[in-house]
């Protein structure tokens, strides 16, 4: 290769090299101003509306029941809990019947959720809830979802804020014992969470939902056509969020941060979770996905420091953006999320960047994705069965 090239090439190294690095600081500087605004953050008003918290299942996750509970104990005057399962042999069941019994005070009920409404198992049963729920405010999270006992509380305050449509949190990993689960724990404490509060940022707000909390009354769901405007969508929360702050109201990032029990990933395991949730970004949010380029820091300062073959002033720039970096993430897990494990696993971060760099390689192609067991072909964001 030409000399000629090879400059050409340092040059996109570096000029990207130094986005990635004015990303590293803007994820710092959300991180920090998110965490300014919790300690000022308003008293809470006394008002707190009945709540029908949706929950759709499907087969069991790690620590499962001690997820589900979290939702049973919750510093909250008037509740109802809905479990919907689509199949009379799941085996999340017999975890529901016993939370039934450990509160026989507590509304909670198990609904048979037989319709078959579309591709998206858990927005199809999250229609059949939504029908026979009792109350006007609702709250969705995932099964692996765990929360504080003053979770519902706060959420449900914030929503009530004038202009507010959604209210959304953000989560930190669990991981189990295992290279994966602790990669999969990381990427989210320090990539996912980070990505989340940039766009906060950028945007002056959000305008999508995680499914670690959807927050949201009756007549927002019902002015986007329900459930069923969005049951082939993968990405059901993104699409919930989007089209509420379409109406003209906020998504508001709660205070509240909730937990998730990862599983025992292998390797293989971790890499296609990411590779399905990489193709989602791609099918859902295109100019989203091409922006991820821009955050992967430390592979584009290696790759700078190797097409300028080691001089001193990519050494400099090399070691500014692993400071960038690491404080990024310290900033995201430790300050913003609170979470415990950072430190022990920091030293993975450079090999869960350069996978991150392969996963989002690997999601350019293909359509394929395997979900809950099944096989789904993704188009324009939606999915449909086989191939």
């Amino acid at each position: 290769m030409s000399v000629h090239f090879l400059n050409i090439f340092l040059i996109i190294a570096a000029v990207v090299s130094g986005a990635s690095l004015l990303y590293c600081l803007l994820c710092i500087w959300a991180g920090s101003r998110l965490a300014s605004q919790r300690r000022r953050a308003a008293p809470r008003g006394n008002e707190l509306p009945p709540v029908s918290v949706l929950k759709p299942l499907k087969g069991t996750d790690p620590e499962m029941y001690a997820s589900l509970r979290s939702h049973c104990v919750q510093n909250y005057p008037e509740v109802e809990i809905l479990f919907g399962v689509s199949r009379a042999d799941d085996p999340a069941i017999p975890l529901i019947e016993k939370l039934i019994a450990e509160f026989p005070h507590r509304p909670i009920r198990l609904v048979r959720c037989e319709s078959d409404l579309g591709a998206n198992g858990k927005v199809s049963s999250l229609a059949q809830l939504a029908a026979v729920a009792a109350h006007d405010f609702f709250l969705v999270n995932d099964s692996d979802i765990r929360v504080e006992p003053d979770y519902l509380r706060t959420v449900i305050t914030e929503l009530q804020v004038p202009g507010t449509g959604l209210v959304t949190c953000i989560y930190r990993g669990v991981p189990a014992a295992t290279l994966g689960s602790r990669l999969e724990s990381l990427g989210i404490s320090t990539d996912f969470a980070a990505g989340v509060l940039a766009a906060r940022q950028i945007e002056g707000g959000i305008r999508f939902g995680l499914g670690s909390t959807l927050a949201f009354r009756r007549r927002e769901l019902q002015a986007i056509g329900g459930f069923e405007a969005i049951v082939d969508y993968l990405a059901d929360d993104y699409e919930l969020g989007r089209r509420i702050a379409q109406g003209n109201l906020q998504v508001t990032l709660s205070e509240s941060v909730v937990e998730t029990y990862l599983p025992v990933y292998s390797l293989s395991e971790f890499f296609s979770h990411q590779l399905r949730w990489a193709r989602t970004i791609r099918a859902s949010r295109p100019g989203g996905y091409a922006g991820l380029l821009f955050t992967f820091t430390l592979p584009w300062a290696v790759l700078m420091l190797v097409l300028a073959h080691g001089a001193l002033w990519a050494w400099f720039f090399f070691a500014a953006a692993g400071v960038a970096r690491f404080a990024m993430a310290a900033v995201t897990a430790r300050v913003v999320l609170r979470d415990g494990t950072f430190w022990r696993w920091s030293w993975l971060l450079p090999l869960r960047d350069f996978l991150a760099l392969l996963v989002w390689m690997g999601g350019l192609a293909g359509r394929k994705i395997i979900w809950r067991g099944e096989e789904f072909v993704l188009k324009n964001g939606k999915l449909t069965r086989g191939s």
